[in-house]
């Protein structure tokens, strides 16, 4: 039986299974700290596995060693690309495609970009917290108040996903980026786990067994009692010190401070030079009057003085997103590396406006169809 493995600040633990029921396990994953990648293949024997081992192997290539979510979103983008290429090439089957849950931990940063139903979890202070949305059915339709989710977990289109690797090239990954604590717990999973167990019965699992290793032992031995109805594979990372990269953190955290400092300063004294530097290097997203805009520079005001100026106002109105990117908005700004990346971001509120209008009317339309 494999053994935990650490490194530096991260212990971990990890194992795939073939389940019960399947033939043949699709499930691929990567599990080279400080990165965490899970796939889930599709499209059966020499289709799944292939496009989750192509997508293993291009993050593995690709994928940044540090806490940069922008980067993480690409290499996921890029295994998607990788993916569409090795189909046209005649490698695997033509329709082949993978979800992909992928993590890494940069002291007390966690970067996440997920595509599909493979989920990432967070242990805090005993607490499970599901981190990730899944692209599914069953979760529009949950948030959508037409089912509950114990009624998902028996549907019979359960296993159908709205979002995956391997056949829209313009496809994007959702990001998230979250401040972690020493002793925290990361689980990454397949439905194969999350399909056969509540989370309450994965929140007992992962605050019963310490080692991470046998606590994914012992989550895939459970799904499989409850039927491992699919393959099955399952990532636990442990936090356990910060030391010198917590230093890092906080010596970065004051960097900052000092960098707000200096361009207020600037800003008073008439450093425009200074202060535009600040500017163009710092950028975020909001919400105005129902609708996002983007500001280059940083929130808030010192001194009476602002630190940002409004570069656009789109037309992209917030109502339109999912329910989990609103509540994103309600929460304050989203913060981005600079005005690029906020433009990038932009785009992808675009897309997932427009996939939401058309699901939505897609169901007025079939509402009408039954009336």
């Amino acid at each position: 039986m494999p053994k935990s493995k650490i490194d530096q600040d991260i212990r971990y633990g990890c194992r795939t299974d073939i389940g019960q029921v399947r033939e043949h396990n699709e499930d691929s994953l990567l599990a080279e700290s400080p990165l965490f990648v899970v796939a889930d293949g599709m499209g059966g024997h020499a289709a799944g596995e292939v496009a989750s081992e192509i997508a293993i192997e291009s993050m593995r290539k690709n994928a940044p060693r540090e806490a940069d979510c922008e980067g993480l979103a690409k290499a996921v983008e890029g295994a998607n690309q990788e993916i569409i290429k090795a189909a046209l090439e005649g490698k695997g089957k033509e329709g082949m495609g993978t979800t992909m849950t992928a993590a890494v931990i940069e002291g007390n940063r966690l970067c996440i970009a997920q595509v599909g139903d493979s989920r990432a979890y967070l242990l805090h202070n005993g607490r499970l917290q599901q981190i990730t949305r899944d692209h599914s059915l069953m979760a529009d339709l949950i948030e959508q108040g037409q089912i509950t989710p114990a009624e998902a977990r028996v549907h019979p289109n359960r296993s159908l996903i709205t979002r995956a690797l391997g056949n829209d090239p313009e496809m994007f990954a959702d990001q998230y980026e979250i401040d972690i604590e020493e002793g925290d717990r990361l689980l990454l999973c397949s439905d194969g786990l999350c399909g056969m167990l509540t989370d309450d019965i994965i929140e007992g699992w992962m605050n019963k067994v310490q080692d991470p290793q046998e606590c994914a032992n012992k989550l895939i031995e459970q799904a499989n009692s409850f039927g491992g109805l699919d393959n099955i594979t399952v990532i636990v990372a442990d936090l356990n010190s910060f030391s010198a990269k917590k230093k890092k953190g906080i010596k970065k955290s004051r960097r900052n401070a000092i960098i707000v400092v200096v361009a207020a300063v600037a800003i008073l004294i008439g450093g425009v030079v200074g202060a535009g530097a600040i500017i163009n290097n710092s950028a975020y997203l909001c919400e105005e009057e129902g609708y996002v805009s983007i500001y280059k520079g940083l929130p808030g005001t010192f001194a009476g003085f602002d630190l940002s100026q409004k570069e656009y106002g789109s037309d992209v109105w917030v109502k339109d997103l999912r329910e989990s990117t609103q509540e994103h908005f309600k929460d304050g700004v989203i913060r981005v590396d600079n005005l690029d990346a906020a433009w990038r971001a932009l785009d992808n509120y675009k897309q997932e406006a427009q996939e939401q209008k058309e699901q939505n009317a897609k169901k007025q339309s079939l509402n009408s169809g039954k009336k």
